[in-house]
């Protein structure tokens, strides 16, 4: 671990600190941001077509975004096929997905498709005035941000009706599928995200 502290995040950190850890002996299960779980699994890092490590989803594929709920399966990590570059180093199956990440991911789309003109965004710039207009537009926040933004009552007074419901939506989703417990109807808390996100 010591010799961790001081390394950069690439593909040759990953498969040395995985060899100093026995990591083939055990096949433990992994935990870790997109970016290490990308690396993880050999993927190209920045910004990709292919970068979904379930499944073939076309991130550039705008217009069925929050419309297509059936991509398909992503079948094998292959260097050279749908952006993975080297050999992955652990198995998928062994990776879980990180909630936060996920929530960051939502709430980025969710501002990203807010009216700018609106209360709603004035509010988000009133409430966060030491963050940059540049990463509010963007909906660059951290984990603290957005557990204020769901406690926030007065938030949902500023939003018209489709943002509001997309609010909604996103709080519900964090709480019944992204939390400690997964809600029984998760299906339908997921459609209602889907149809809420694309209403924006």
């Amino acid at each position: 671990m010591a010799r961790a502290a001081n390394m950069k995040e690439s593909y040759e950190s990953m498969k040395l600190l995985l060899g100093k850890i026995k990591y083939d002996e055990f096949k433990w299960k992994l935990f870790g941001d997109l970016k290490v779980v990308a690396l993880l699994l050999g993927m190209q890092l920045d910004y990709k077509k292919y970068c979904c490590l379930l499944c073939d989803w076309d991130s550039r594929d705008k217009k069925n975004h929050y419309v297509n709920k059936l991509w398909p399966k992503r079948i094998s990590l292959t260097p050279g096929e749908k952006n993975v570059v080297n050999p992955p180093l652990v198995l998928a199956e062994k990776i879980f997905l990180p909630p936060l990440h996920i929530k960051l991911g939502l709430l980025k789309n969710y501002v990203k498709s807010m009216d700018k003109t609106c209360l709603g965004f004035e509010y988000l710039r009133n409430k966060f005035p030491n963050v940059s207009d540049a990463k509010i537009k963007e909906g660059v926040f951290i984990g603290l941000q957005i557990r204020e933004l769901m406690q926030d009552k007065q938030c949902d007074e500023d939003l018209n009706e489709t943002e509001r419901n997309a609010r909604l939506s996103f709080k519900r989703i964090s709480k019944d599928i992204l939390g400690n417990d997964k809600a029984a109807n998760y299906r339908d808390v997921v459609q209602n995200l889907l149809t809420s996100y694309k209403a924006m």
